[in-house]
């Protein structure tokens, strides 16, 4: 059970920071996401779901068996710069629990 609601949280963390991203890059509607971020939020949504590791992992970027395609890790990336520093506006518990966890590695 506790293994299910840590895919949770992190899909939803994910899918937020994704929904920062287009809103801001792509002037997409809130709530809404453009086709190629909705594309990117199913990739990464389908390879949370498929996680071996993700019991003994904190976040995907310290994964040492990365499972994103190259093109959409770097994607990803992009999303993690642009919408981490924006999350302490957006959700700021979660972003310092990200930082703490960040931190202690």
């Amino acid at each position: 059970m506790e293994l299910e609601r840590k895919r949770k949280n992190e899909q939803e963390m994910v899918e937020k920071m994704i929904h920062i991203y287009c809103r801001g890059k792509h002037k997409s509607k809130k709530g809404c996401l453009c086709p190629q971020c909705q594309a990117l939020a199913d990739y990464a949504r389908a390879r949370t779901e498929r996680c071996p590791r993700m019991a003994e992992k904190t976040f995907c970027s310290a994964c040492p068996h990365p499972c994103y395609k190259p093109q959409l890790r770097e994607q990803m990336k992009q999303v993690m710069r642009y919408a981490g520093p924006r999350m302490l506006l957006h959700d700021p518990v979660a972003a310092v629990r990200h930082l703490v966890l960040t931190r202690s590695l």
